[in-house]
């Protein structure tokens, strides 16, 4: 049976827009690669110079496009963002954005309301432009390139990946503005998820971060005048620890620690009508990253005594477990201080003795060679108090006999993970505004969850934007240091 030659098939149109992209960039191609030439060509400098002009054909071409588009006056009036009266039709006017095509000049229509004040542009609610110079894509990379160096570099980083100008101070109020939307969402983010685990875990802990004289004003503090130079982030992170180690050991899952901090008080008594703020978003992660819903729930952390409270109250039943790390640092802390540095091989054999009796199991013969200094020494007495409070939390022969983590290892790095390693550089000082937004953002990152906010963003954009009500940038709304 012979086969049927089919014809070849008809070329395909170009559209409107790519014909005119297309040929626009061969012939600046042409400039630069005549034939012959390849093996003398400097690419590096040519692919850069390529990229610049064709990312800037293709925002010519998008901004045509939108400015042909007159679709966004539809009415004489329109209801006032502001004060919900008629705000009428005032004519087109033009703004330069930076988008991830570089700078694009768009005409918009604006309304006025006379009676209020208010203008706005109802095309930049709908493009997610309101209240900013700069395009959703250009926002998305300044708040992830922010949330992991500083905004100088950051802004290097954009030029040199992206080819996009923007200045540490633009970076600096973009990466807020979003971080600030990302803290909004996370507050009516109030998802109860089912357990990933059978057992998962949530960790407590804090630590300082440099902030500006401002924001310790009237506080106490540990420098030698009694004054604060830092202001304490909390942090609390669930994850799981399915897999082991060699030794048989529960570790941490890859990719199952999920993060939230922000510069606020885990405090609160009695009679206060409703829990800390830190206490309420301790609850909504344990909900969101299913621990409420866990068969086991453990709780991991230090001596502090707001830990503890907090677990009381919002987890009564979990397993509370004081991390064997910071019992055994208590412990030689209480050798140090007994001992002195003269008899440094006395020092350590008693730690070390005292640390065996503690993992073992053999807490009353731990707890009684401490007490035995108590009378002499301030520390031992105050290591006494210590381990008698936490006994039940120290039970590490019981809980690895049950498979659990007793160390709070994910927790140390946490600190260091979300918190340190972008706010506690050289140099820094935070104002707290600034710092939760940028905490809210990393967090976000760090957690897998900014992929959801964004596209939730996006599709809240038409609706939810206030144009006019937002700041414009550059007008004093900066609320970090200068070098961040």
């Amino acid at each position: 049976m012979r086969a049927v030659r089919r014809p070849p098939p008809a070329p395909r149109k170009k559209k409107a827009c790519s014909q005119p992209f297309a040929l626009a960039l061969e012939a600046e191609l042409d400039r630069f690669v005549a034939p012959g030439t390849a093996d003398s060509l400097d690419l590096e400098a040519v692919e850069v110079h390529v990229r610049r002009r064709a990312l800037a054909i293709a925002g010519g071409l998008l901004a045509r496009r939108l400015n042909a588009d007159r679709s966004d006056h539809q009415a004489p009036s329109r209801p006032c963002s502001r004060c919900g009266k008629g705000a009428r039709y005032a004519g087109r006017r033009s703004k330069t954005f930076l988008t991830a095509l570089g700078p694009m000049e768009l005409e918009r229509a604006y309304y006025h309301c006379a009676r209020c004040g208010t203008g706005h542009f109802p095309r930049d609610e709908a493009l997610g432009l309101a209240g900013t110079g700069v395009s959703p894509a250009v926002a998305r990379m300044s708040a992830t390139a922010a949330s992991m160096v500083s905004f100088a570099e950051a802004s290097s980083l954009l030029d040199e990946l992206a080819g996009l100008r923007v200045g540490p101070k633009q970076v600096e109020r973009t990466a807020e503005r979003v971080g600030r939307e990302v803290a909004e969402h996370e507050l009516r983010d109030i998802r109860v998820e089912a357990a990933p685990a059978s057992v998962v875990y949530l960790g407590m802990d804090g630590t300082g971060i440099p902030v500006r004289k401002s924001e310790t004003a009237g506080r106490k503090g540990k420098q030698a005048d009694g004054t604060a130079r830092t202001r304490e982030v909390k942090l609390v992170l669930v994850w799981t620890a399915q897999a082991r180690n060699k030794q048989g050991n529960p570790q941490r899952d890859p990719g199952s620690v999920r993060y939230s901090a922000a510069v606020e008080s885990a405090a609160s008594c009695n009679f206060d009508p409703e829990p800390s703020a830190f206490s309420k978003r301790v609850r909504r992660e344990a909900d969101r990253s299913g621990f409420a819903a866990a068969p086991r729930r453990v709780v991991l952390g230090d001596g502090a005594a707001w830990i503890w409270n907090l677990a009381a109250e919002q987890f009564p039943g979990a397993i509370e477990i004081v991390d064997l790390f910071h019992a055994k640092q208590r412990l030689w802390e209480c050798a140090k201080a007994i001992f002195g540095s003269g008899d440094r091989a006395r020092l350590e054999d008693w730690a070390e003795q005292r640390c065996e009796e503690l993992t073992t199991g053999n807490f009353r013969a731990m707890l009684k060679a401490v007490r035995a200094h108590a009378d002499e020494c301030e520390n031992a007495a105050a290591c006494v108090g210590y381990f008698e409070d936490h006994r039940e939390r120290m039970r590490y022969p019981e809980f690895r006999a049950a498979g659990l983590c007793v160390g709070s290892g994910v927790v140390e790095a946490g600190c260091k993970t979300a918190i340190g390693a972008r706010l506690k550089r050289a140099g820094m000082h935070w104002t707290l505004g600034g710092a939760n937004a940028i905490l809210a953002l990393r967090c976000s990152i760090l957690s897998g969850r900014f992929e959801d906010f964004w596209a939730q963003r996006g599709a809240a954009a038409g609706g939810t934007a206030t144009g006019a009500q937002a700041p414009p940038a550059g007008c004093g709304q900066d609320t970090t240091h200068g070098t961040g």
